[in-house]
């Protein structure tokens, strides 16, 4: 990118920030309820079935409530696919990470000094499963798969609007299932935001480096893959295109005509007979 294009960005970005409050505002506020909600179910000691409902039921609750506002992402690995679909900019999608960063962190702050003073630990909410520790590589395939299984649902009901009135309960489902298959595995966080909230307050052991590197890199990468996956199986019709390419001339044309277009010319004034 050219010192000028680094310019404009760099302009954009206050006006992005200013017009778009209301959705850097709603993915905080939803992380927020996520990692609270997720996290808090896990320490109280729901179990397994518990914790996946409980996500599951904060991500369908919250697409329906302020889907319509910033798409209730809640989740970098979604924001990230959206991104890298062109469903929205990459300049909003940064916003979008540090909101979503920050609501995470202070759900897990939340949690952490309100369960400490009662013996409790934030550590059981964290990313923790068998996977993670004895074999680091296929914990992260396993954020991998489970991370395209969401965002693959996500880009079929809720971008393409296959869904209808559905799509917010399709997405919970699916990650309630993931949570169900994943959760003993890995922990099943999907979400690079609800890894690294809690991991902030839990011990060294579950905040070193290969654990980044697994629930960082692991969704992001199963994101790229939904999105490759769904642009295959959705192809851009050629006449869609083609019509799309053809309908600015059109229309910039019907502009330049009606621009120039020239008074209609008077008519001479008839003469008087001579006498």
């Amino acid at each position: 990118m050219t010192r000028r294009g680094l310019y404009r960005v760099s302009n954009q970005i206050p006006g992005v920030i200013m017009s778009n409050t209301k959705m850097f505002l709603v993915e905080f506020i939803g992380t927020f309820a996520l990692v609270f909600i997720g996290a808090g179910a896990a320490i109280v000691g729901a179990g397994l079935l518990g914790v996946a409902l409980a996500c599951g039921f904060v991500l369908a609750v919250y697409n329906y409530s302020y889907g319509h506002i910033s798409g209730a992402h809640l989740n970098p690995a979604v924001t990230f696919g959206l991104a890298l679909n062109g469903t929205i900019r990459w300049v909003q999608a940064v916003m979008y990470w540090v909101a979503q960063f920050a609501g995470a962190a202070a759900a897990a702050a939340f949690l952490h000094y309100a369960v400490t003073p009662v013996g409790g630990s934030l550590a059981p909410a964290a990313t923790v499963g068998v996977l993670t520790n004895e074999m680091p590589i296929w914990a992260m395939v396993v954020e991998l798969v489970l991370t395209f299984f969401l965002v693959n649902t996500i880009l079929h009901t809720v971008v393409a609007g296959k869904g209808g009135n559905m799509a917010g309960w399709a997405v919970g489902a699916t990650m309630t299932f993931a949570i169900l298959a994943g959760g003993p595995l890995t922990g099943a966080s999907l979400n690079p935001a609800r890894m690294i909230g809690p991991a902030i307050f839990t011990e060294p052991s579950l905040t070193d480096v290969y654990t980044y590197i697994i629930y960082f890199f692991g969704p992001l990468i199963g994101a790229t893959l939904a999105v490759m996956a769904f642009n295959f199986l959705n192809p851009i019709e050629e006449e869609d295109y083609e019509e799309e390419m053809e309908a600015e001339p059109v229309i910039e044309e019907v502009e330049v005509k009606k621009a120039v277009r020239k008074p209609a010319a008077r008519k001479p004034a008839a003469r008087t007979a001579k006498k």
